[in-house]
């Protein structure tokens, strides 16, 4: 088995991203403090051609050196907005007609496998600050909770890999053949 060339894997450029069919998914980043992190989910982003990025509170925001390490560009295709507080992002997405879904773990939470979605609807994840998690009353807004499913001796999953798993499980789900 031989790997790839970057020059033969056929990626479409920054102008056929922005014109191409985009999953229904905005991805909402409450207060996440690491610029690595918000780097990292706006690559998995663009991997999967989601809809945009909202950047709440102190999340980082592009144009910044560190973020362009881990989003190696996609800072520049995945569209984004920014919100001083996430609660009003929630609100605008939930306006807009927007299911929306913390991803954490809370009493009543769906764990992923279990979660179904309607392909003709249009959903949001919140995700949290690496230690304190999505803000309560950012949970409270939501229309449920998403828990991935863990079975060793931590409680929690970083940030950006837990996006990361819950984009993969929305993209199964969601993306029309």
């Amino acid at each position: 088995m031989r790997k790839l060339k970057v020059t033969e894997l056929n990626r479409i450029s920054v102008e056929e991203f922005k014109e191409a069919q985009k999953l229904p998914l905005v991805v909402v980043l409450d207060n996440v403090r690491s610029v690595y992190n918000v780097g990292s989910v706006f690559r998995t982003c663009d991997a999967f051609r989601i809809e945009s990025i909202y950047l709440c509170g102190i999340s980082a925001q592009p144009p910044q050196i560190e973020l362009h390490k881990t989003a190696l560009g996609a800072e520049f295709t995945v569209d984004w907005k920014y919100f001083k507080d996430t609660r009003d992002a929630v609100n605008s997405l939930q306006s807009q007609g927007y299911v929306v879904y913390s991803v954490e773990q809370a009493e009543g939470s769906i764990m992923l496998q279990d979660l179904e979605l309607d392909k003709t609807q249009k959903y949001a994840i919140v995700m949290g600050h690496e230690v304190k998690g999505v803000q309560q009353e950012v949970v409270d807004m939501c229309d449920g909770c998403i828990e991935i499913p863990q079975y060793g001796t931590k409680h929690s999953l970083n940030v950006s890999v837990t996006t990361g798993i819950v984009i993969w499980d929305l993209f199964k789900k969601l993306r029309k053949p």
